[in-house]
């Protein structure tokens, strides 16, 4: 420990308390991970069977007990992924914080900053980590027992400015006919960037003909912005504020604004009660919550918009504002509710300080806020976009360099900005993150305002204008993509090509687990063909993979899909092989004979009589399937059965799941139930009941899709674990669609939600407003699901295509089956082997997944999945995660 100090180095500490030990610490005093900071720091550990060395099961240190490893084999087998009532979760703390945060990363995937605490517990804890949380502080464990470092170091770079006039040119050259963006690929105007582009250009050129056209474009627009659900209904409350703003901006009324008084509406829909109430609380998370603003962004908009209008915003709005700052200063993105953990970043934090500063009578708020964003800032003068991550933000340093000015902290707004100057493109527009190369509006507007030395809380076109007002530069239109699919969903052959590319579909075989492991993630590629099937953009793929799969086929290190079904041990996962059969079902193969085994007489073995008993932890309860730990798992174990005309068989599973139903009408993630209501679930669950065609089960898919319809955001999108989540939303698509005729207009804005979630690769983000890059399980969801194709009717044709060896088999300890594709691919790139070694590459751009084989989306929701060493998480400056492993398995 001596290497370290308060704010040198890094510290973790293990609990082993409940094996009768104490709690151990030790240091690296060059972390790079928080999986090498536990092996530097003298702790030795062991991953699963099922997932590799990269899921902590077992943690030992010489200290206690001669080094064992705990559990140990007689209380955990880690074999499979420890159930979440029982394994060891991960907290970190950062320099100066004083509470615990449950870590949204794997180990593999923190980077440990100076001063950084780690601690790992055994037990269990909700998905939310508001349970289970370390008994020891952050303090008590700390280099120097928490004695305070100095003050976080004053960034040390050169003067810069953001070159204004260049980016407000860019903007307006996004503009359609000079009022409105329009995402590529489509026809539909996003109110949302339309909205920033109106900030953008008030900031940089003040009053000016372009600006008025579009605010004029925004009048008219209102009503399908902010009051889609009809006139008369209450706002989006997200919308309603970003208008209400543009209004006060631009020196127009919002009290009369697209035909609303945008202010009177927002204070009229103030939730006087949340969900804790007990009372049905629509768009409500909590008492002061502006109903639907569903993030803390909405909330703190909202409140500004009606300071700016000269309206007091009701004392419960800016408490709720208040009441969202975690202990450690930062600011939670999600409206969480009471008790549920709290997991802040520079980017909320920044523009909740606006509206709190902006509010008065906040003080302790807004100083613990500005203390937070000086121990966030890097030396370099950027903030990260979220907790852990190692570069910059273009959103987190603008809004930070916002929040810092507005305080008085001069000197580190300045250094932001000269960060932010760097990351000016030469077409004068910003990228999301630290290095990007193409522009985007978001991300462009907000540094604007931040290179202006304004922000939301003060921008006016009252301050003095440019005496030659800038000349706007003509652009030609950005062509269509061709083969975009219908409507204004998706473009779904850039997103075959994604998904098939050499870089992501390892010789055409399977997708990879990642970090240039040659193992592979047999659920994920599963996804991946499913997608393909849902599109039937690229048969000759998705035979090679059916063939992969069933033909034997063998990954990297000699692995089949049964290796991962596990069909026929004692650790059969009946969600993996209900998966394996509905792909077997929808490729016309017989899933009876499917890689050399009989899935359905393998599920039929799989339902259980009745709950196990410790240590077996196999069987839930009655009815459930063994070792499928989620209702996602559960649901496509159901459809398989039901597909395959085994509907007695499938008699007591159906029970179990109708029973997993709340009154709300919702399905949780886990089984056994845990008390959540996940959209995800609940699709899922929604198509299984749908091919029971019975009077209760087609009640139970009626509830389920009206509370999926409940949950839709104002942008089309859908809250999930990860935040504003594209797997969430295309899976809502999927349930949805079961009653297309009912829920078109929910349908169709998820669709333009999805869209706008594609990047220019073909793949897609994880969740909006996050770290940007494609993220390939992601993608498979994306793809799939904007089809609207229920898992339960899903069937591709593959005649007509043709085997052929693909180029080298995958090394392999022992022999493998030869991989089998289709030349002349559409949308791919040939033949699977010409593109890349199996031995390398990764899940792609969007970083690695988890050497566990588990969604990324699904790593959040999952407690235990928190745990999991060398998962690319993906975090939305809201860090807000997924589901549980096995849940697409």
């Amino acid at each position: 420990m001596a290497q370290c100090t308060a704010s040198a180095g890094a510290v973790v500490a293990v609990d082993f308390g409940p094996f009768g030990g104490a709690v151990e610490r030790g240091c690296d005093a060059t972390p790079t991970t928080g999986y090498e900071l536990l092996h530097e720091a003298g702790f030795s550990t062991a991953g699963t069977g099922h997932d590799g060395p990269a899921f902590i099961c077992r943690i030992g240190h010489g200290s206690f007990n001669s080094g064992t490893q705990y559990p140990t084999p007689d209380v955990e087998d880690c074999v499979l992924t420890p159930q979440a009532t029982a394994y060891w979760s991960y907290w970190v703390a950062a320099a100066g914080d004083d509470d615990w945060s449950y870590s949204q990363y794997g180990a593999m995937d923190r980077r440990p900053r100076p001063g950084d605490v780690d601690a790992w517990v055994f037990g269990g804890t909700d998905i939310g980590g508001s349970t289970g949380r370390p008994t020891f502080t952050p303090d008590e464990v700390r280099a120097g027992g928490g004695t305070p470092g100095p003050d976080p170091e004053v960034p040390n770079v050169p003067p810069a400015e953001v070159k204004i006039a260049k980016a407000a040119a860019w903007v307006r050259g996004k503009l359609t006919d000079g009022e409105r963006v329009v995402d590529d690929g489509s026809e539909t105007p996003n109110h949302f960037l339309t909205t920033e582009a109106a900030f953008a250009l008030a900031a940089a050129d003040g009053k000016s003909a372009t600006l008025d056209r579009t605010i004029a474009f925004l009048g008219s627009a209102t009503d399908a912005y902010a009051y889609a659900a009809g006139r008369n209904e209450p706002p989006d409350a997200t919308a309603a504020a970003r208008l209400a703003l543009v209004a006060a901006v631009a020196e127009a009324d919002p009290h009369d604004f697209g035909g609303h008084d945008l202010l009177a509406d927002l204070v009229d829909n103030v939730c006087v009660s949340g969900p804790e109430s007990g009372t049905h609380t629509p768009g409500c998370t909590a008492k002061g919550d502006f109903r639907n603003a569903a993030y803390t962004d909405g909330q703190a908009l909202g409140v500004l918009a009606l300071l700016r209008g000269g309206v007091r915003p009701p004392v419960d709005t800016v408490t709720r504002l208040a009441r969202l700052q975690c202990r450690n200063g930062s600011v939670s993105s999600v409206l969480i509710g009471p008790g549920e953990n709290c997991d802040g970043d520079p980017a909320t934090t920044g523009l909740a300080v606006l509206a709190l500063h902006k509010a008065g009578d906040q003080r302790t708020a807004v100083t613990k806020a500005r203390d937070y964003l000086r121990r966030a800032q890097f030396s370099n003068g950027a903030f990260p976009g979220y907790t852990g991550a190692t570069t910059g933000s273009v959103i987190a340093t603008a809004y930070a360099s916002q929040a810092l000015r507005a305080l008085g902290d001069r000197v580190r707004a300045d250094a932001a900005v000269s960060w932010l100057s760097r990351q000016q493109l030469p077409d004068g527009g910003f990228g999301f993150e630290e290095g990007a190369t193409d522009s985007v509006v978001y991300a462009t507007a907000i540094a604007t305002l931040a290179g202006k030395d304004t922000s939301l809380a003060d921008l006016t076109t009252k301050k003095p204008e440019p005496t030659t007002p800038p000349t706007p530069t003509p652009t030609a239109p950005v062509p269509t993509p061709p083969g975009s699919g219908s409507g204004d969903g998706p473009n779904l052959k850039r997103g075959v090509a994604y998904l098939t590319s050499a870089t992501n579909l390892r010789q055409g075989r399977y997708y990879g687990i990642g970090g240039g492991s040659t193992r592979a993630d047999f659920g994920l590629t599963i996804d991946g063909a499913y997608a393909l099937a849902a599109t039937g953009l690229n048969n000759g793929k998705l035979r090679g993979i059916v063939d992969f799969l069933d033909l034997g086929g063998k990954d990297g290190e000699g692995r089949t899909v049964h290796d991962w079904t596990r069909i026929g041990t004692k650790y059969a996962g009946g969600g993996s092989i209900g998966k394996t059969a509905v792909l077997a079902q929808a490729v016309g193969r017989d899933p009876r004979d499917f890689g050399g085994q009989d899935l359905i007489a393998g599920l039929a073995k799989a339902v259980c009589p009745a709950p196990s008993t410790a240590p077996d932890r196999g069987c839930a309860a009655k009815g459930a399937y063994t070792y499928a730990p989620s209702v996602f798992a559960h649901s496509l174990a159901v459809i398989a059965q039901i597909r395959a005309g085994e509907k007695e068989a499938a008699a007591e599973p159906v029970t179990y799941l109708k029973g997993l139903q709340h009154p709300s009408g919702a399905f949780p993630s886990l089984v056994p139930a845990t008390g959540d209501s996940d959209v995800d679930s609940t699709a899922i669950a929604a198509m299984a009941l749908a091919l029971v065609s019975d009077a209760p089960a087609d009640a139970s898919v009626g509830k389920a899709l009206a509370w999926i319809a409940t949950r839709q955001l104002g942008d089309g999108g859908f809250p999930g674990a990860a935040g504003n989540s594209v797997n969430s939303a295309a899976l809502a698509v999927q349930g949805l669609s079961l009653d297309s005729s009912k829920y078109g207009r929910q349908i169709a804005k998820a669709r333009k939600f999805l869209a706008a979630q594609q990047n220019a690769d073909g793949g897609f983000d994880v969740a909006k407003d996050g770290q940007r890059g494609s993220d390939l399980r992601a993608s498979t969801q994306a793809v799939g699901g904007t089809t609207g194709i229920s898992f339960g009717v899903l069937i591709r044709d593959l005649t007509g295509t043709s085997p052929q060896p693909s180029g080298p088999p995958a090394p392999s300890p022992g022999p493998s089956v030869p991989q089998i594709v289709t030349p002349g691919d559409i949308g791919g790139t040939g033949s699977g082997g010409g593109g890349g070694s199996v031995t390398g590459g990764s899940a792609g751009p969007g970083g690695d997944l988890a050497a566990t084989g588990f969604p990324a989306s699904v790593l959040g929701t999952a407690a235990a999945a928190l745990a999991v060493a060398g998962l690319s998480l993906f975090i939305v400056f809201r860090s807000r995660r997924g589901t549980w492993p096995g849940r697409r398995s």
